[in-house]
């Protein structure tokens, strides 16, 4: 009976990488997409309440964001109550200013739709709460 050598090892075949590059930019259009980016730094502390009665917005570049609660730089700012307007304290005058100033820069359709949600950190008294509805 005859034994058969085999001649030689047989290299592995190469690693086709054809489709490479359509699963990275699958990848990169997939994070691109889910990924939103942080506008406001927020320099208040706020722990929201929870709420019992919540409405889902429409159109979230329609809202305007103003935060209350204790600054996050304590030493610098004291531990009272602080009112934060993009990324700066303002005072209580200085609200009707933001926000004729964010209506301005809605187009006139979208104007009346504008809202204006306040974060405002659950150990805030009420007092000022009011003082800024107003």
């Amino acid at each position: 009976m005859a034994v058969m050598k085999k001649k030689g090892k047989k290299a592995a075949p190469a690693i086709q990488t054809s489709s490479l590059p359509d699963i990275i930019f699958m990848l990169l259009f997939f994070f691109m997409v889910t990924t939103t980016m942080r506008e406001i730094e927020l320099i208040v502390k706020t722990k929201l309440p929870s709420a019992s009665e919540t409405s889902k917005l429409e159109k979230k570049s329609l809202v305007s964001y103003i935060y209350v609660g204790t600054p996050t730089n304590v030493k610098a700012y004291g531990d009272s109550p602080r009112i934060q307007l993009n990324n700066d304290y303002k005072s209580l005058r200085e609200i009707l200013d933001y926000i004729v100033s964010e209506r301005e820069k809605l187009s006139e359709a979208e104007r009346p739709q504008m809202t204006v949600s306040l974060k405002i950190d659950e150990e805030v008294r009420m007092g000022l709460i009011t003082d800024i509805k107003t």
